[in-house]
């Protein structure tokens, strides 16, 4: 599309805004880095280790190594494509590794400290291949068509079952505030007691719940206090909990803190100590392994799995934000530079494997910036700037615990969750599909296996229906039909993108739009968008309380 003028766009702005946008995200460094980490990266744990490694000291420290390549990682690739998002697709939207794709590839595919069914390396293979998927997808136009030809339940419910799974995982002991444990009599336990009172069995004693203080610490430091900055719309207020409960935890003589006097906790604290630093990416770097035979059906259920909800969770997003910020064509349901903006998500996609990250994914949080009054691609720009600012602080965001983030985990579930309200509760071919997507997520703690339930669930209870209809000729049909969501594989603007369009028509300059088509309507400010208000994203961190995000959502494209 042929650039248009930002009018009301202003220098200043758009750094408040990027500086909005950065710390309502911030907190992936230190989330993303210490979920990732727990899959144990290149680390190798004894597959006969009767506590998958949790006591070899000497596996720990290769972890504590793994977390702090995915820390430099992780501000890395969000600072390269905010970055490129900004100066190439000059669109206020900034990326970082999504939340929950996180979650699913450190707990589903590769496993806690490498119990899963793909190791690694073969994990971060399947991102890479991802990622160059959808570039092809990109340049044609079905990244978008498969988005849209998803029923819009599942889309709503793969949301809610990914907060729903991200919830759950801020609850457990190692990437959260420890409140919960595997059970023996019920699948989940009451926990929150210290690791040293668990019994064999894995289950802490009723005489030790609720008494370990970091437990304490993480719900009202970092959950209470948090919830409160956000109920007020405090911008920042994620970081600002997880700071606090990290600034109590860092005081070696405390009962709480994370640099107990152990090997571990010394060589924790000696990196913590350097405070200003580069680390350099060691163990996680270029690390693909080609030979994917032996992985065959898991390697293509990841890939597979990787590709549908970044489509969702990505196309979605970036729709969503520039639907708020007035960007969208309504004729053709695409904005201006949206082809280049997908391939700098898809090459970030295969540049981030290279780091050792799963994919990366347009963030909501950008909302925040655009509320500040962002415009243009200098808001990303800035983003980007901050997080390379970030990278030479890895010593800090490599020293946050993981009961600093268990609670943002929640809150970013209870957010996500929102979107449970625009679910069609009232027509049974709808609702049992979305419920079983968004209940199979969390208890089977894989979205691949929430998905695949939701969508055959849906295909099979409305093929029939549609067949009992069609035999019966139109006289036996289920009460409420008339409002069930409607589905076609059309969509607005036709398959293709407008560029493949002009060029199979014969017109020589195909890369310029119609003249007739050729504009965008000028982006607007919060003050002037009539309710086009994003829609939750779906496999990453929902930010701060900011305006975007509390407000009545419009349908997402996508």
């Amino acid at each position: 599309m042929k650039p248009q003028a930002r009018a009301g766009s202003y220098f200043f702005t758009e750094l408040r805004a990027g500086l909005a946008t950065f710390f309502a995200m911030a907190y992936i460094i230190a989330v993303n880095a210490n979920i990732v980490s727990q899959s144990g990266g290149t680390c190798v744990c004894p597959p006969d280790s009767p506590d998958l490694c949790d006591s070899d000291p000497e596996y720990m420290l290769c972890v504590q190594e793994v977390n702090r390549d995915l820390v430099t990682a992780t501000a890395a690739i969000s600072a390269l494509t905010s970055f490129c998002m900004g100066l190439f697709a000059n669109m206020p939207i900034a990326l970082a590794p999504g939340m929950g794709l996180n979650a699913y590839f450190t707990y589903q595919v590769v496993g806690y400290h490498g119990s899963g069914p793909v190791p690694y390396q073969i994990a971060v293979t399947a991102v890479f291949v991802e990622g160059f998927v959808f570039v092809g997808l990109s340049l044609l136009g079905l990244r978008q068509w498969l988005a849209r030809a998803i029923p819009k339940s599942i889309k709503l419910a793969t949301g809610v079952g990914i907060g729903l799974y991200l919830s759950l995982i801020g609850l457990t002991y190692n990437a959260g505030i420890g409140a919960i444990t595997g059970g023996t009599a019920t699948p989940i336990d009451i926990a929150g007691c210290s690791p040293e009172f668990f019994l064999e069995d894995g289950t802490c004693p009723p005489s030790q719940r609720f008494r370990n203080p970091t437990f304490w610490i993480g719900l009202f430091c970092g959950g209470m206090f948090t919830a409160m900055l956000l109920m007020y719309r405090v911008k920042g207020a994620i970081i600002a909990g997880i700071l606090l409960v990290s600034i109590i935890s860092w005081p070696r003589t405390t009962p709480v803190t994370y640099f107990p006097y152990t090997p571990l906790g010394n060589s924790m604290f000696d990196f913590f100590k350097n405070v200003v630093a580069f680390h350099p990416i060691q163990r996680t770097l270029v690390v693909q392994q080609w030979n994917v035979g032996d992985y065959g059906g898991q390697f293509g259920l990841a890939l597979i799995t990787f590709l549908y909800v970044d489509i969702l969770d990505c196309t979605g997003t970036l729709y969503a934000m520039a639907r708020f910020c007035g960007a969208i064509d309504e004729r053709t349901q695409d904005f201006e530079g949206s082809a280049v903006a997908y391939l700098v998500d898809a090459f970030g996609i295969s540049i981030g494997s290279l780091f050792g990250s799963p994919p990366v994914t347009a963030y909501i949080e950008s909302g925040a910036g655009i509320s500040e009054g962002g415009k243009t691609g200098l808001t990303a720009v800035f983003t980007g700037l901050c997080f390379f600012i970030a990278i030479f602080f890895a010593p800090i965001f490599a020293s946050i615990p993981p009961w600093a983030t268990g609670c943002t985990l929640v809150l970013i579930g209870a957010m996500m969750c929102k979107a449970a309200a625009d679910i069609n509760w009232r027509y049974p071919g709808d609702a049992i599909p979305a419920f079983v997507t968004l209940a199979v997520m969390p208890f089977t703690y894989s979205i691949a296996y929430g998905l695949i339930a939701g969508i055959v669930t849906y295909i099979i209870l409305n093929t029939l229906i549609k067949l009992i209809e069609v035999v019966s000729g139109g006289r036996i049909v289920p009460p409420d039909k008339e409002t069930k969501d409607p589905w076609s594989y059309h969509i607005p603007g036709g398959i293709l993108p407008p560029w493949v369009t002009r060029a199979a028509r014969g017109k020589r300059d195909f890369w310029r739009p119609d003249e007739e088509h050729s504009g965008v309507p000028p982006l607007r400010s919060e003050s002037s968008s009539s309710g086009d208000q994003p829609e939750l994203g779906m496999g990453k961190g929902q930010g701060q309380g900011q305006g975007p995000l509390d407000r009545p959502r419009a349908e997402k494209i996508g």
